[in-house]
C-alpha cells in the first residue's frame, strides 16, 4: 500500500460524523474489512477505523443529529490553521470552529466556503492524515458539489493554496481540479443545475473497491439503500449508496 504526502490544500483525513459509531464499525467492518482502535474517552469516545493496521479514517458521535447530518465530514491539510482560518475569515467565511489542538497529534478548524460547504482545517502534528489512499478499500476521490461554482473555486484557491484547473467549462460539466493528471488531489463541480434546494453544498468522499457490484451488493445487505446505481463513466465505475446510520457512501471502481 501506498503512503501518501499530503500538500497544503488536499484532503489528508476523512471523518465519519455518525448517531450509531458502534453500527457504522460493525458497517465498515464487513464491508471494507475496516478494524477500530479502541474508543478514547478523552476525545469524547473518538474512534479510528484502520485497514491492514494504516490508519483511514476517524469516526465520532453526532451529538446533534437535529441540527447537524450524519456525514463522511473531508479536512484539507494546512501548514498553519490559525492563519488558514484568518485568510477564510477575510474571504467572507463563517467559522464552525476556532483552530484548536487535539493533544499532540496537531490543529484543527472548520470553514464555511462560499457555496456554504462546511470543510475541515487540519494542522499535523504526529498525526499526519490517512495512512493509505487509491487502494481497494480505502479513499480514492474527494469532490465538492457546490452551488456557488466560481467564487468557490476562488476560495479554494486563495485559502487552502489550491493549484487549481479547469478540466470543463461547458455549461452542462463544469468541474475544476486540485492539480491536473496524476497529481489531481480533488475536485469541484458545478452542482446548481442538479442538487435539490434542500441539498446544501458539501463535500463527497468516493471509496475505491476493487469490484463496485459485489460491494454494492454487500452493502445492501448489510443494510444500506442503493441511491445512484453503478454506471460506467470515463472515471471509473460509479454508484452511491446511503449506509445504515443516513450517511451518503460513494463507490468508485478504477478501469484500465
Amino acid at each position: 500500500m501506498n503512503s501518501p504526502e499530503y500538500p497544503d490544500g488536499t484532503p489528508s483525513w476523512i471523518e465519519l460524523l455518525t448517531t450509531d459509531p458502534d453500527g457504522a464499525a460493525d458497517f465498515y467492518g464487513e464491508l471494507f474489512g475496516w478494524e477500530q482502535d479502541a474508543t478514547d474517552d478523552e476525545f469524547g469516545g473518538y474512534r479510528t477505523f484502520l485497514l491492514d493496521g494504516q490508519m483511514i479514517a476517524g469516526c465520532m458521535l453526532n451529538p446533534e443529529p437535529e441540527s447537524i447530518p450524519n456525514v463522511w465530514f473531508v479536512y484539507l491539510k494546512s501548514a498553519n490553521a490559525v492563519a488558514t482560518v484568518e485568510a477564510a475569515r477575510a474571504a467572507g467565511s463563517h467559522v464552525g470552529l476556532e483552530p484548536m489542538t487535539v493533544g499532540d497529534m496537531g490543529s484543527m478548524a472548520v470553514v464555511s466556503d462560499p457555496g456554504g460547504a462546511m470543510v475541515g482545517v487540519w494542522e499535523s502534528g504526529t498525526h499526519h492524515g490517512m495512512g493509505v489512499i487509491e487502494e481497494p478499500n480505502t479513499p480514492g476521490w474527494f469532490e465538492l458539489h457546490t452551488k456557488d461554482y466560481e467564487p468557490t473555486v476562488e476560495f479554494y484557491r486563495n485559502v487552502f493554496g489550491w493549484d487549481a484547473h479547469t478540466l470543463s467549462d461547458d455549461p452542462s460539466f463544469r468541474y475544476t481540479t486540485y492539480g491536473e493528471g496524476d497529481s489531481q488531489r480533488a475536485g469541484i463541480m458545478d452542482a446548481t443545475a442538479f442538487l435539490p434546494d434542500e441539498v446544501p453544498s458539501h463535500w463527497s468522499v468516493y471509496f475505491t473497491v476493487a469490484n463496485a457490484d459485489s460491494t454494492m451488493a454487500k452493502a445492501i445487505e448489510l443494510g444500506a439503500t442503493e441511491l445512484l446505481p453503478l454506471e460506467d463513466t470515463p472515471y471509473g465505475r460509479i454508484g452511491s449508496l446511503m449506509d445504515p446510520s443516513g450517511v451518503q457512501l460513494k463507490l468508485r471502481q478504477l478501469t484500465s
